[in-house]
């Protein structure tokens, strides 16, 4: 080899050297701490198994029957009969309106019935008297005629007299105000020495044993159980009639008696989308009250086959549902799915994932679709 070939050789050994040492130099920068190590992650397997499918509704309860107390006469109110909140019967007197005025009017309304009366009696002595006569062509005919008309005159006059007093004794009668129904009587809202009339409202008295509970369903959820409904007063229940329909009340208490289906509105609201329900719940012991509010749950299916994640698994966004699958390499992929029901602590998944898959439960919001992660066995405590 010539020297200028070992020149050559040389400085090609000596640029490979520098190649190499600039090569380490990165390496070794890459390898410098301070990479993020792939996030340890929660996962759990997409599960098939048979569930029940239950929903649930914000309620309104209110009384089965509220009747409204109003006077059915004018005058000053004088005495109320009832303790307010309390039971009371249908037929309990609750106010009294001072009677003397419409007592008055039905002594004079007696009395001229009774006057009327009396004239009524004279016609029929008339015409009683008339009538030979007037066979006997003593007397003119039209006589008779007259006496005859003067007596249905005061026929009249008495019908008419006699409804006078019995309108003055109903109006007497309706002095003492009473219950209409059985039930429970609300604080009142008319004070003593107040002049009332049949516009007042003195009170209003609820049947609140059983109580109804209304609820607003959607439009869908109205469409699957339609059949049902129309069809309930056959004996059918719209939900298992033998679980029937739970209510829960404010502070989380699940009530002891179940609850049967009543009707449903004649309409869907177009505002909301969604028709009124009406159930009925037994009320022992009137713990349930008009105006309290609860959820109602009802069963309303089953699902022999039914997909089923942690419901942390899922993410709502944007109206959408997204899960984040584990796959080969521990990589993810975000994936969009369709969800059903939510059965406890549980999520139905109706389409887009497959049974066996491994998806991450509460996933940070760091891992995104590519993500490489640390799976570790997801654990019902975790929440």
């Amino acid at each position: 080899m010539t020297m200028r070939a070992l020149r050559q050789f040389g400085g090609g050994l000596a640029a490979a050297a520098s190649l190499l040492a600039l090569a380490a130099c990165q390496t070794t920068k890459a390898a410098v701490p301070g990479a993020p190590p792939p996030l340890d992650v929660s996962v759990a397997a997409v599960v098939e198994q048979p569930v029940t499918t239950a929903s649930e509704w914000i309620a309104t309860l209110d009384g089965y029957v509220n009747a409204q107390i109003r006077p059915q006469v004018s005058g000053y109110l004088v005495t109320r009969r009832y303790r307010e909140g309390a039971a009371v019967h249908r037929g309990d007197v609750l106010f009294e309106i001072d009677p003397r005025p419409l007592q008055a009017v039905l002594t004079q309304a007696t009395a001229q019935a009774a006057q009327a009366e009396a004239q009524l009696a004279k016609s029929a002595r008339d015409v009683e008297r008339d009538t030979p006569l007037a066979s006997q062509q003593a007397i003119a005919q039209s006589q008779l005629d007259a006496d005859i008309q003067a007596w249905r005159a005061a026929k009249a006059n008495v019908d008419a007299l006699e409804a006078a007093v019995e309108t003055a004794r109903l109006n007497v009668s309706f002095t003492s105000v009473t219950s209409l129904i059985d039930g429970v009587a609300a604080i009142a809202t008319a004070q003593i020495g107040d002049l009332v009339g049949p516009a007042t409202l003195l009170t209003t008295v609820s049947q609140v044993s059983p109580i109804k509970a209304y609820f607003a369903v959607s439009e869908l959820e109205y469409l699957r159980i339609a059949g049902a409904i129309n069809g309930a007063q056959s004996g059918r229940q719209p939900w298992d009639s033998q679980a029937g329909l739970s209510l829960t009340l404010s502070d989380g208490r699940i009530y002891p008696h179940k609850g049967t289906f009543v009707a449903a509105d004649r309409e869907v609201d177009r505002g909301t989308g969604t028709i009124r329900l009406v159930a009925a719940f037994p009320n022992p012991g009137n713990l349930l009250r008009p105006g309290q509010y609860g959820r109602v749950r009802a069963l309303t299916g089953t699902d022999a086959h039914a997909l089923v994640v942690p419901q942390r698994a899922v993410s709502d966004l944007q109206g959408g549902y997204q899960i984040r699958v584990l796959g080969p390499g521990n990589h993810v992929t975000i994936r969009t799915v369709t969800v059903g029901d939510r059965v406890g602590n549980l999520r139905i998944i109706t389409s887009g994932a497959t049974a066996g898959e491994q998806v991450i439960v509460g996933a940070p919001a760091a891992v995104r679709d590519g993500s490489i992660v640390t799976p570790k066995p997801y654990t019902h405590t975790e929440g």
